[in-house]
């Protein structure tokens, strides 16, 4: 829709808070099913230890959690099962995920408005290679984390002259 409304700034800005609001709404009402069932569905399956896990995780996390879902291709709206499962309060909720599904969309719809159809054929390639692209992205973080320990082992030397020393 964003490929045949180019040029056309209301219909594009239209098409994305369109977009971002009823995903939104989507995971409100995953929140809302989360918050009513879910204890119960998932205490069916297993132990009390888990809930509470889900729990502290949400208390901790959320609105980073909520944010990262509602931006990436990660499957949102089990986020907002989840949130309302783990009993997150709904403003945060609701504020992260306007945010990141708002950037998500928006950025998409700006891309879409300056390039055109060589913006959706890349989003088209990336979609398609996530998995190939997302390999990659643990592959390339094992070697930063060795050498983020590398560094983080780096002692600093204080150097004292004589005159700073205290005799």
């Amino acid at each position: 829709m964003l490929a045949d409304a180019i040029g056309d700034t209301p219909l594009v800005v239209w098409l994305w808070l369109t977009v971002t609001l009823s995903s939104v709404a989507g995971s409100l009402v995953g929140y809302w099913i989360g918050k009513r069932w879910g204890r119960s569905f998932v205490g069916k399956f297993s132990k009390q230890s888990h809930l509470n896990k889900i729990e502290a995780l949400t208390i901790r996390y959320g609105k980073l959690g909520i944010f990262i879902a509602a931006f990436s291709p990660i499957p949102y709206k089990v986020f907002g099962w989840v949130a309302g499962m783990g009993e997150m309060e709904k403003k945060p909720f609701l504020i992260a995920g306007l945010l990141g599904r708002g950037l998500r969309f928006g950025l998409e719809a700006i891309l879409i408005g300056i390039y055109g159809n060589a913006a959706i054929d890349s989003i088209n390639w990336f979609l398609d290679n996530e998995i190939v692209l997302g390999v990659g992205m643990i592959l390339s973080a094992i070697p930063m984390w060795y050498i983020w320990k590398w560094w983080s082992g780096i002692e600093v030397e204080s150097i004292h002259t004589d005159s700073d020393s205290v005799e």
